[in-house]
């Protein structure tokens, strides 16, 4: 086998109904991902969708098909939050901080891991998702940039590393209310992006390209 990952397209008319499930197992693949891990067994994919199997199956024929769509729900997710923010915020640095905890939300320190394996990195519909959550996060960061705000040597990379860490979980998973401390850590880290700087950052601002060539 090749390994190559066979993606279904999705029906263009799909009913009403058929439409809330396929969100409701998307939603519920993720957030079951989250707590048990890319393993989750379907029947309990299913059963926090509110589905029976046989409709979890008719939507997604494998659990590879399913995380590829998590994969572009979430993205297509931060990538929303960032427009929303920059659209309905008049300070950009408020903006900014906006997105970044409206981030968390999305659990992408848990799921990055999880759904890393589980894609097909060249899937145009990927990165035609990939393209859009770039942009969204640029046009966020060089507003609260332009506007003074944002200090100059910090690029998206520098961001979404932080992001990504500060929203992984703790190992044992025994720390409760574990998103009130992510929100508290992120805004400290927000007030350390302000300029002008305290310090010279070592190194030079890490963009998205940089982290993808790293971790390829």
């Amino acid at each position: 086998m090749s390994g190559e990952v066979r993606v279904k397209s999705v029906p263009p008319r799909l009913r009403a109904d058929a439409v809330r499930n396929r969100e409701r197992i998307i939603a519920a693949a993720r957030e079951t991902m989250v707590e048990f891990g890319a393993e989750v067994p379907f029947d309990e994919i299913a059963r926090r969708a509110g589905v029976g199997n046989a409709t979890l199956y008719r939507h997604f024929t494998d659990r590879r098909e399913l995380i590829h769509h998590v994969t572009l729900s979430v993205m297509s997710r931060i990538a929303d939050r960032a427009e929303r923010a920059l659209a309905e915020e008049s300070d950009a640095f408020e903006a900014l901080r906006r997105f970044v905890h409206d981030a968390v939300e999305e659990r992408i320190g848990a799921l990055c891991p999880l759904l890393s394996d589980g894609i097909d990195p060249a899937h145009p519909d990927l990165l035609a998702a990939r393209g859009r959550l770039d942009a969204a996060i640029e046009v966020v960061m060089g507003a609260a940039r332009d506007s003074g705000q944002l200090r100059a040597d910090i690029a998206v990379g520098d961001l979404m590393v932080a992001l990504t860490q500060l929203t992984r979980p703790l190992p044992g998973g025994g720390c409760h209310d574990f998103d009130r401390f992510a929100h508290r850590h992120l805004q400290l880290f927000l007030d350390g992006l302000r300029a002008p700087g305290r310090s010279e950052l070592p190194g030079c601002a890490v963009t998205l390209g940089d982290l993808r060539r790293r971790c390829s």
